[in-house]
Protein backbone atom coordinates (compact mmCIF):
# COMPACT_ATOMS: atom_id res chain seq x y z
CA UNK A 1 0.00 0.00 0.00
CA UNK A 2 1.28 3.39 -1.11
CA UNK A 3 0.48 7.08 -1.67
CA UNK A 4 0.46 8.87 -4.76
CA UNK A 5 3.83 10.68 -3.95
CA UNK A 6 5.90 7.50 -2.60
CA UNK A 7 8.98 5.89 -3.56
CA UNK A 8 8.79 2.06 -3.81
CA UNK A 9 12.21 -0.17 -3.00
CA UNK A 10 11.13 -4.02 -3.11
CA UNK A 11 13.74 -6.35 -2.83
CA UNK A 12 13.34 -10.16 -3.93
CA UNK A 13 15.31 -12.71 -2.05
CA UNK A 14 15.05 -15.97 -4.49
CA UNK A 15 14.35 -19.53 -2.88
CA UNK A 16 13.40 -20.66 -6.19
CA UNK A 17 14.97 -21.68 -9.21
CA UNK A 18 13.94 -18.40 -11.14
CA UNK A 19 11.41 -15.27 -11.19
CA UNK A 20 10.95 -11.52 -12.06
CA UNK A 21 8.55 -9.13 -11.01
CA UNK A 22 6.63 -6.51 -12.80
CA UNK A 23 4.45 -3.87 -11.59
CA UNK A 24 1.16 -3.56 -13.76
CA UNK A 25 0.05 -0.06 -14.72
CA UNK A 26 2.89 1.93 -12.39
CA UNK A 27 3.62 4.85 -14.13
CA UNK A 28 6.87 5.90 -13.97
CA UNK A 29 9.93 7.36 -15.70
CA UNK A 30 13.53 6.49 -16.96
CA UNK A 31 13.23 3.05 -15.17
CA UNK A 32 13.22 0.26 -17.14
CA UNK A 33 15.73 -1.21 -15.89
CA UNK A 34 12.58 -2.47 -12.98
CA UNK A 35 9.75 -3.16 -16.02
CA UNK A 36 10.54 -6.51 -15.12
CA UNK A 37 9.60 -8.80 -17.81
CA UNK A 38 11.86 -11.57 -17.98
CA UNK A 39 14.81 -11.50 -21.07
CA UNK A 40 13.70 -7.97 -22.74
CA UNK A 41 14.19 -5.41 -19.11
CA UNK A 42 15.99 -8.11 -16.96
CA UNK A 43 17.36 -11.56 -16.91
CA UNK A 44 15.97 -13.98 -14.32
CA UNK A 45 16.37 -13.57 -10.64
CA UNK A 46 18.38 -16.67 -10.17
CA UNK A 47 18.28 -18.74 -6.83
CA UNK A 48 19.84 -16.89 -3.69
CA UNK A 49 20.16 -13.96 -5.42
CA UNK A 50 18.41 -10.56 -4.61
CA UNK A 51 17.53 -7.94 -6.69
CA UNK A 52 15.76 -4.24 -5.38
CA UNK A 53 13.55 -2.71 -7.78
CA UNK A 54 13.13 0.83 -7.22
CA UNK A 55 11.45 3.94 -9.04
CA UNK A 56 8.93 6.84 -7.84
CA UNK A 57 5.51 7.30 -8.50
CA UNK A 58 3.88 9.98 -10.76
CA UNK A 59 0.63 11.45 -9.65
CA UNK A 60 -0.92 7.85 -9.82
CA UNK A 61 -3.69 6.30 -7.66
CA UNK A 62 -5.84 3.35 -7.56
CA UNK A 63 -5.91 -0.37 -7.87
CA UNK A 64 -3.01 -1.80 -9.99
CA UNK A 65 -0.77 -5.37 -8.88
CA UNK A 66 2.62 -7.09 -9.47
CA UNK A 67 3.06 -10.17 -10.42
CA UNK A 68 5.97 -12.61 -11.65
CA UNK A 69 7.58 -12.22 -15.11
CA UNK A 70 8.87 -15.45 -16.55
CA UNK A 71 7.18 -18.86 -16.94
CA UNK A 72 3.27 -18.94 -16.52
CA UNK A 73 4.47 -17.78 -12.79
CA UNK A 74 1.96 -15.18 -12.77
CA UNK A 75 -0.99 -17.83 -11.91
CA UNK A 76 0.19 -18.07 -8.24
CA UNK A 77 3.12 -15.25 -8.10
CA UNK A 78 0.90 -11.99 -7.58
CA UNK A 79 -0.57 -9.59 -5.03
CA UNK A 80 -2.95 -6.07 -5.36
CA UNK A 81 -0.81 -2.61 -5.46
CA UNK A 82 -3.20 -0.26 -3.89
CA UNK A 83 -2.31 3.59 -3.92
CA UNK A 84 -3.73 5.80 -1.90
CA UNK A 85 -4.52 9.95 -2.68
CA UNK A 86 -1.56 11.70 -1.41
CA UNK A 87 -2.06 12.80 2.28
CA UNK A 88 -5.01 15.59 2.36
CA UNK A 89 -7.00 14.58 -0.82
CA UNK A 90 -9.73 12.23 -1.32
CA UNK A 91 -11.68 10.13 -3.39
CA UNK A 92 -13.83 11.60 -6.01
CA UNK A 93 -16.76 9.86 -4.07
CA UNK A 94 -18.17 8.90 -1.07
CA UNK A 95 -15.95 7.54 0.90
CA UNK A 96 -16.53 3.80 2.11
CA UNK A 97 -16.83 2.54 5.62
CA UNK A 98 -14.46 -0.15 4.23
CA UNK A 99 -12.36 -1.20 1.29
CA UNK A 100 -11.67 -5.02 0.08
CA UNK A 101 -9.23 -6.38 -2.60
CA UNK A 102 -11.04 -8.75 -4.61
CA UNK A 103 -8.48 -11.47 -7.05
CA UNK A 104 -9.76 -13.48 -9.50
CA UNK A 105 -7.42 -16.39 -10.28
CA UNK A 106 -6.93 -19.40 -11.93
CA UNK A 107 -5.74 -22.74 -10.29
CA UNK A 108 -4.23 -26.02 -11.36
CA UNK A 109 -3.69 -29.40 -9.60
CA UNK A 110 -0.42 -29.29 -11.41
CA UNK A 111 2.58 -26.96 -11.76
CA UNK A 112 1.98 -23.84 -14.09
CA UNK A 113 5.91 -24.12 -15.08
CA UNK A 114 5.38 -27.63 -16.42
CA UNK A 115 1.87 -26.52 -18.08
CA UNK A 116 3.80 -24.12 -20.22
CA UNK A 117 6.13 -26.55 -21.51
CA UNK A 118 2.99 -28.71 -22.11
CA UNK A 119 1.93 -26.05 -24.91
CA UNK A 120 5.32 -25.55 -26.30
CA UNK A 121 6.12 -29.12 -26.76
CA UNK A 122 2.35 -30.12 -28.06
CA UNK A 123 1.85 -27.36 -30.02
CA UNK A 124 -1.50 -26.95 -28.81
CA UNK A 125 -3.59 -25.05 -26.24
CA UNK A 126 -3.48 -25.38 -22.24
CA UNK A 127 -5.92 -27.43 -20.73
CA UNK A 128 -8.43 -25.52 -19.26
CA UNK A 129 -8.02 -24.84 -15.44
CA UNK A 130 -9.69 -26.94 -12.42
CA UNK A 131 -10.72 -24.12 -10.83
CA UNK A 132 -11.46 -20.35 -10.61
CA UNK A 133 -10.72 -18.59 -6.99
CA UNK A 134 -11.42 -15.46 -4.89
CA UNK A 135 -8.72 -14.42 -3.06
CA UNK A 136 -7.44 -18.02 -3.57
CA UNK A 137 -10.90 -19.46 -2.29
CA UNK A 138 -12.60 -21.90 -4.91
CA UNK A 139 -16.18 -21.21 -3.18
CA UNK A 140 -18.74 -23.45 -2.32
CA UNK A 141 -19.37 -24.95 -5.60
CA UNK A 142 -15.99 -26.94 -5.99
CA UNK A 143 -15.90 -29.95 -4.09
CA UNK A 144 -14.47 -28.16 -0.46
CA UNK A 145 -15.19 -27.59 2.51
CA UNK A 146 -17.29 -24.26 4.08
CA UNK A 147 -13.62 -22.81 5.27
CA UNK A 148 -12.92 -22.64 1.49
CA UNK A 149 -15.16 -19.55 0.69
CA UNK A 150 -14.74 -15.95 0.78
CA UNK A 151 -16.67 -13.89 2.26
CA UNK A 152 -16.87 -10.15 3.51
CA UNK A 153 -19.35 -8.99 6.30
CA UNK A 154 -21.31 -6.12 5.41
CA UNK A 155 -23.87 -3.81 7.92
CA UNK A 156 -26.98 -2.88 6.16
CA UNK A 157 -26.86 0.69 4.48
CA UNK A 158 -23.43 0.78 4.73
CA UNK A 159 -21.35 1.74 1.33
CA UNK A 160 -18.02 -0.35 0.55
CA UNK A 161 -15.37 0.01 -2.25
CA UNK A 162 -14.36 -3.24 -3.85
CA UNK A 163 -11.07 -3.33 -5.57
CA UNK A 164 -11.23 -6.42 -8.11
CA UNK A 165 -8.13 -7.26 -9.61
CA UNK A 166 -7.88 -10.33 -12.90
CA UNK A 167 -5.11 -11.99 -12.13
CA UNK A 168 -6.05 -15.15 -13.92
CA UNK A 169 -3.41 -16.56 -17.13
CA UNK A 170 -5.70 -16.95 -20.15
CA UNK A 171 -9.33 -16.00 -18.81
CA UNK A 172 -11.45 -13.13 -19.08
CA UNK A 173 -13.92 -13.12 -15.87
CA UNK A 174 -17.28 -11.91 -15.37
CA UNK A 175 -17.56 -10.28 -11.96
CA UNK A 176 -21.68 -9.63 -10.23
CA UNK A 177 -23.35 -9.68 -6.49
CA UNK A 178 -26.58 -10.86 -6.59
CA UNK A 179 -29.14 -8.26 -5.97
CA UNK A 180 -26.78 -5.58 -5.81
CA UNK A 181 -25.51 -2.82 -8.23
CA UNK A 182 -22.33 -1.29 -8.41
CA UNK A 183 -21.14 1.81 -9.60
CA UNK A 184 -17.55 1.88 -11.33
CA UNK A 185 -15.49 5.05 -10.26
CA UNK A 186 -11.95 3.27 -11.39
CA UNK A 187 -10.51 1.39 -13.61
CA UNK A 188 -6.74 0.36 -14.48
CA UNK A 189 -5.50 3.00 -11.94
CA UNK A 190 -7.78 5.99 -13.55
CA UNK A 191 -10.68 7.64 -12.35
CA UNK A 192 -13.74 7.00 -14.17
CA UNK A 193 -17.13 8.94 -14.79
CA UNK A 194 -19.28 6.98 -12.10
CA UNK A 195 -21.59 4.92 -13.51
CA UNK A 196 -23.92 1.67 -12.31
CA UNK A 197 -23.67 -2.24 -13.67
CA UNK A 198 -25.07 -5.61 -12.57
CA UNK A 199 -22.03 -7.17 -13.93
CA UNK A 200 -18.22 -6.55 -14.76
CA UNK A 201 -16.23 -8.62 -17.46
CA UNK A 202 -12.72 -8.47 -16.82
CA UNK A 203 -9.72 -9.02 -18.93
CA UNK A 204 -6.43 -10.86 -17.28
CA UNK A 205 -4.33 -7.86 -15.67
CA UNK A 206 -7.69 -5.41 -15.70
CA UNK A 207 -8.58 -3.76 -12.45
CA UNK A 208 -11.89 -2.18 -11.16
CA UNK A 209 -12.85 -0.06 -8.17
CA UNK A 210 -16.92 -0.61 -7.72
CA UNK A 211 -19.09 1.03 -5.09
CA UNK A 212 -21.55 -0.88 -3.72
CA UNK A 213 -23.97 0.08 -0.75
CA UNK A 214 -25.40 -3.17 1.33
CA UNK A 215 -28.89 -2.77 1.00
CA UNK A 216 -30.56 -5.73 1.58
CA UNK A 217 -30.68 -7.97 4.76
CA UNK A 218 -29.94 -11.41 4.16
CA UNK A 219 -26.35 -12.57 2.64
CA UNK A 220 -25.88 -12.64 -1.39
CA UNK A 221 -22.70 -14.23 -3.39
CA UNK A 222 -20.39 -12.89 -4.88
CA UNK A 223 -19.71 -14.59 -8.14
CA UNK A 224 -17.30 -14.87 -11.37
CA UNK A 225 -18.10 -17.06 -14.21
CA UNK A 226 -15.19 -17.47 -17.09
CA UNK A 227 -15.61 -15.82 -20.85
CA UNK A 228 -14.69 -17.28 -23.92
CA UNK A 229 -15.18 -15.59 -26.90
CA UNK A 230 -12.96 -18.12 -28.98
CA UNK A 231 -15.10 -21.35 -31.07
CA UNK A 232 -13.78 -24.84 -29.82
CA UNK A 233 -11.41 -23.23 -27.25
CA UNK A 234 -11.63 -26.30 -24.00
CA UNK A 235 -11.84 -24.43 -20.71
CA UNK A 236 -13.22 -24.69 -17.60
CA UNK A 237 -17.29 -23.81 -17.75
CA UNK A 238 -17.80 -23.27 -13.61
CA UNK A 239 -18.87 -20.78 -11.60
CA UNK A 240 -16.82 -19.60 -8.83
CA UNK A 241 -18.17 -18.16 -5.95
CA UNK A 242 -18.17 -15.85 -2.53
CA UNK A 243 -20.49 -14.71 0.39
CA UNK A 244 -21.58 -11.03 1.08
CA UNK A 245 -22.46 -11.18 4.54
CA UNK A 246 -25.24 -8.92 6.22
CA UNK A 247 -25.09 -8.46 9.73
CA UNK A 248 -28.45 -10.36 11.11
CA UNK A 249 -29.73 -13.21 13.20
CA UNK A 250 -27.67 -16.53 12.32
CA UNK A 251 -29.96 -18.89 10.02
CA UNK A 252 -30.58 -22.36 11.79
CA UNK A 253 -28.86 -25.17 9.27
CA UNK A 254 -29.38 -29.01 10.20
CA UNK A 255 -26.82 -30.69 10.20
CA UNK A 256 -25.84 -33.16 7.78
CA UNK A 257 -24.63 -36.81 8.43
CA UNK A 258 -21.04 -37.33 7.10
CA UNK A 259 -21.89 -40.16 5.22
CA UNK A 260 -24.49 -42.18 4.35
CA UNK A 261 -25.16 -45.71 5.84
CA UNK A 262 -24.77 -47.35 2.61
CA UNK A 263 -21.27 -46.06 2.63
CA UNK A 264 -19.75 -49.25 5.10
CA UNK A 265 -21.48 -51.85 2.75
CA UNK A 266 -19.45 -50.47 -0.59
CA UNK A 267 -16.56 -53.19 -0.58
CA UNK A 268 -13.77 -53.39 -3.57
CA UNK A 269 -14.96 -55.97 -5.98
CA UNK A 270 -11.39 -57.80 -6.62
CA UNK A 271 -9.39 -57.25 -3.23
CA UNK A 272 -6.59 -59.52 -4.48
CA UNK A 273 -6.21 -58.22 -7.97
CA UNK A 274 -2.99 -58.81 -9.30
CA UNK A 275 -1.08 -56.36 -11.52
CA UNK A 276 -0.54 -57.66 -14.85
CA UNK A 277 2.64 -56.65 -17.26
CA UNK A 278 1.55 -54.65 -20.66
CA UNK A 279 4.22 -54.07 -23.54
CA UNK A 280 4.92 -50.41 -24.64
CA UNK A 281 6.62 -49.62 -27.66
CA UNK A 282 9.43 -47.63 -27.34
CA UNK A 283 9.57 -46.15 -30.74
CA UNK A 284 7.13 -44.14 -31.67
CA UNK A 285 6.19 -43.82 -35.27
CA UNK A 286 3.56 -41.43 -35.69
CA UNK A 287 4.66 -37.56 -34.27
CA UNK A 288 1.77 -35.61 -33.97
CA UNK A 289 1.18 -31.98 -32.57
CA UNK A 290 -2.52 -30.83 -31.31
CA UNK A 291 -2.76 -27.66 -33.48
CA UNK A 292 -4.36 -27.69 -36.32
CA UNK A 293 -3.56 -29.94 -39.14
CA UNK A 294 -1.52 -31.76 -36.57
CA UNK A 295 0.73 -28.29 -36.49
CA UNK A 296 1.74 -26.03 -33.75
CA UNK A 297 -0.09 -22.82 -33.07
CA UNK A 298 1.81 -19.57 -33.30
CA UNK A 299 0.23 -16.30 -33.00
CA UNK A 300 2.23 -13.17 -34.32
CA UNK A 301 2.11 -9.57 -34.87
CA UNK A 302 2.71 -8.27 -38.20
CA UNK A 303 3.41 -11.88 -39.28
CA UNK A 304 6.24 -11.86 -37.37
CA UNK A 305 6.29 -14.77 -34.10
CA UNK A 306 8.26 -12.85 -31.13
CA UNK A 307 10.72 -15.23 -29.52
CA UNK A 308 12.44 -14.29 -27.00
CA UNK A 309 16.36 -14.22 -26.57
CA UNK A 310 18.21 -15.78 -23.87
CA UNK A 311 19.84 -12.12 -22.94
CA UNK A 312 18.30 -9.16 -21.68
CA UNK A 313 17.17 -7.15 -24.77
CA UNK A 314 17.72 -3.88 -22.63
CA UNK A 315 20.95 -4.97 -21.34
CA UNK A 316 22.28 -6.09 -24.65
CA UNK A 317 20.98 -2.45 -26.49
CA UNK A 318 22.84 -0.29 -23.81
CA UNK A 319 26.08 -2.36 -24.10
CA UNK A 320 25.90 -2.99 -27.94
CA UNK A 321 25.64 -6.85 -27.90
CA UNK A 322 25.35 -7.74 -31.14
CA UNK A 323 23.02 -10.69 -32.69
CA UNK A 324 20.74 -10.65 -29.95
CA UNK A 325 18.22 -9.03 -31.75
CA UNK A 326 17.58 -7.10 -35.64
CA UNK A 327 15.72 -3.43 -35.80
CA UNK A 328 13.58 -4.25 -38.84
CA UNK A 329 10.01 -4.80 -37.23
CA UNK A 330 7.93 -4.25 -40.28
CA UNK A 331 5.13 -1.08 -39.47
CA UNK A 332 2.53 -3.24 -41.18
CA UNK A 333 1.84 -6.77 -42.23
CA UNK A 334 3.65 -8.75 -44.87
CA UNK A 335 0.90 -9.83 -46.67
CA UNK A 336 -2.29 -8.17 -46.27
CA UNK A 337 -6.05 -9.94 -47.24
CA UNK A 338 -9.50 -10.08 -45.38
CA UNK A 339 -8.58 -10.35 -42.43
CA UNK A 340 -11.65 -10.81 -40.95
CA UNK A 341 -13.83 -12.69 -43.67
CA UNK A 342 -11.81 -14.58 -45.70
CA UNK A 343 -8.96 -15.49 -43.16
CA UNK A 344 -9.60 -19.16 -41.88
CA UNK A 345 -7.33 -21.63 -43.15
CA UNK A 346 -7.74 -19.91 -46.87
CA UNK A 347 -4.94 -21.89 -48.46
CA UNK A 348 -4.93 -19.61 -51.49
CA UNK A 349 -3.18 -16.70 -48.84
CA UNK A 350 -0.20 -17.19 -47.44
CA UNK A 351 -0.69 -16.16 -43.81
CA UNK A 352 2.41 -17.92 -42.44
CA UNK A 353 4.59 -15.89 -39.65
CA UNK A 354 8.17 -15.39 -39.80
CA UNK A 355 10.21 -16.50 -35.99
CA UNK A 356 12.46 -13.82 -34.81
CA UNK A 357 13.27 -11.19 -32.77
CA UNK A 358 12.92 -7.51 -34.33
CA UNK A 359 11.79 -4.50 -32.21
CA UNK A 360 10.89 -1.51 -33.81
CA UNK A 361 13.01 1.83 -33.23
CA UNK A 362 11.33 5.00 -32.27
CA UNK A 363 12.92 8.28 -31.65
CA UNK A 364 12.33 9.86 -28.65
CA UNK A 365 9.60 11.99 -28.59
CA UNK A 366 7.65 11.17 -31.41
CA UNK A 367 4.07 10.47 -31.68
CA UNK A 368 3.28 7.10 -32.32
CA UNK A 369 -0.43 5.74 -33.81
CA UNK A 370 -0.71 1.72 -33.64
CA UNK A 371 -3.40 0.30 -35.83
CA UNK A 372 -4.21 -3.28 -33.83
CA UNK A 373 -6.70 -5.73 -36.11
CA UNK A 374 -7.67 -8.74 -35.26
CA UNK A 375 -7.68 -11.93 -37.69
CA UNK A 376 -10.08 -14.42 -38.26
CA UNK A 377 -6.88 -17.08 -38.90
CA UNK A 378 -7.75 -20.30 -37.44
CA UNK A 379 -10.51 -18.45 -35.42
CA UNK A 380 -11.09 -15.35 -33.79
CA UNK A 381 -10.44 -14.74 -30.05
CA UNK A 382 -10.31 -11.13 -28.37
CA UNK A 383 -6.95 -10.02 -27.17
CA UNK A 384 -6.33 -7.45 -24.10
CA UNK A 385 -3.21 -5.91 -25.07
CA UNK A 386 -0.44 -4.42 -22.59
CA UNK A 387 1.92 -1.95 -23.39
CA UNK A 388 4.54 -1.25 -21.12
CA UNK A 389 5.74 2.21 -20.39
CA UNK A 390 3.32 4.86 -21.31
CA UNK A 391 -0.26 5.38 -21.12
CA UNK A 392 -2.09 5.88 -24.32
CA UNK A 393 -4.75 7.34 -26.08
CA UNK A 394 -7.96 5.36 -27.70
CA UNK A 395 -8.64 6.78 -30.86
CA UNK A 396 -11.26 4.63 -31.90
CA UNK A 397 -12.61 1.19 -32.25
CA UNK A 398 -15.13 -0.88 -34.26
CA UNK A 399 -15.81 -4.22 -36.06
CA UNK A 400 -14.61 -5.91 -39.00
CA UNK A 401 -11.34 -4.49 -41.04
CA UNK A 402 -10.08 -1.55 -40.42
CA UNK A 403 -10.33 1.57 -42.79
CA UNK A 404 -8.59 4.99 -42.44
CA UNK A 405 -11.29 6.59 -44.53
CA UNK A 406 -14.86 5.62 -42.96
CA UNK A 407 -13.79 3.69 -40.28
CA UNK A 408 -17.37 2.75 -39.79
CA UNK A 409 -18.36 -0.89 -38.81
CA UNK A 410 -15.18 -2.01 -39.32
CA UNK A 411 -12.71 -5.87 -35.15
CA UNK A 412 -10.05 -3.18 -34.90
CA UNK A 413 -8.44 -0.41 -31.94
CA UNK A 414 -6.71 2.28 -32.72
CA UNK A 415 -4.40 3.93 -30.16
CA UNK A 416 -1.68 7.07 -29.80
CA UNK A 417 0.98 7.45 -27.49
CA UNK A 418 4.52 9.90 -26.78
CA UNK A 419 7.64 7.61 -27.51
CA UNK A 420 8.86 9.82 -24.51
CA UNK A 421 10.01 6.81 -22.10
CA UNK A 422 13.41 5.71 -23.44
CA UNK A 423 14.00 1.72 -23.26
CA UNK A 424 13.35 -1.46 -24.17
CA UNK A 425 8.95 -1.61 -24.49
CA UNK A 426 7.33 -4.86 -24.53
CA UNK A 427 3.71 -5.06 -25.79
CA UNK A 428 2.00 -7.99 -25.86
CA UNK A 429 -1.54 -9.77 -25.66
CA UNK A 430 -2.29 -10.21 -21.95
CA UNK A 431 -3.47 -14.38 -22.40
CA UNK A 432 -0.59 -15.72 -21.43
CA UNK A 433 -0.69 -18.74 -23.75
CA UNK A 434 -0.63 -16.16 -26.56
CA UNK A 435 2.44 -14.24 -25.34
CA UNK A 436 4.03 -17.92 -25.20
CA UNK A 437 2.59 -18.57 -28.68
CA UNK A 438 4.44 -15.47 -30.26
CA UNK A 439 1.80 -12.37 -30.11
CA UNK A 440 4.42 -9.49 -28.80
CA UNK A 441 6.68 -7.34 -29.91
CA UNK A 442 8.93 -4.46 -28.20
CA UNK A 443 9.40 -1.28 -29.26
CA UNK A 444 13.30 0.30 -28.24
CA UNK A 445 12.95 4.11 -27.58
CA UNK A 446 15.87 5.79 -28.13
CA UNK A 447 17.65 8.74 -25.85
CA UNK A 448 16.84 12.33 -26.22
CA UNK A 449 18.62 15.18 -26.17
CA UNK A 450 17.15 17.22 -23.28
CA UNK A 451 17.77 17.03 -19.44
CA UNK A 452 15.49 13.51 -17.97
CA UNK A 453 15.50 12.41 -21.24
CA UNK A 454 18.35 9.65 -21.04
CA UNK A 455 18.16 6.42 -19.72
CA UNK A 456 20.32 5.42 -16.61
CA UNK A 457 23.13 2.88 -16.61
CA UNK A 458 22.04 -0.36 -15.09
CA UNK A 459 21.50 -0.81 -11.12
CA UNK A 460 24.79 -2.42 -9.90
CA UNK A 461 22.62 -5.43 -8.24
CA UNK A 462 20.82 -6.34 -12.02
CA UNK A 463 20.30 -10.13 -12.72
CA UNK A 464 22.58 -11.40 -15.37
CA UNK A 465 22.15 -14.07 -17.86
Amino acid sequence: ELTGSNSLYYKTVQNINYTHCQWHGVRRRLTCWFDGPAYITQCPIQAGQNFKYRFTLLNQRGTLFWHAYISWLRATVHGPLIIYPKQGVGYPFQPPVEEHVIILGEYWLRDVQGLERHVKESGGGPPGSDAYTLNGLPGPLHNCSRDDVYTINVSKGKNYLLRIINAALNMEHFFMVANHTMTVVETDGEYTKPFKTTFLMLTPGQTYNVLIKADLSIGKNMAMAPYMPAKNVPFLMKTSCGILRYASPTVKVDKLAQKSPFSDQVKRLYPNHQWSPVDVPLAIDNWTQRGPDGGIFAASVNNVTFRRPMVSLLNAYYNNLQGYYSTDFPDKPEKMYDFVNGAPNNISVDTQSAIGTQVSILEHGWAVQVIFQDTGTVGTEKHPIHLHGFSFYLLGTGLGNYNSTTALLNLWAVIRFRADNPGMRFMHCHLEVHTTWGLSMAFLVKNGKGKMQNLPPPPPDLPLC
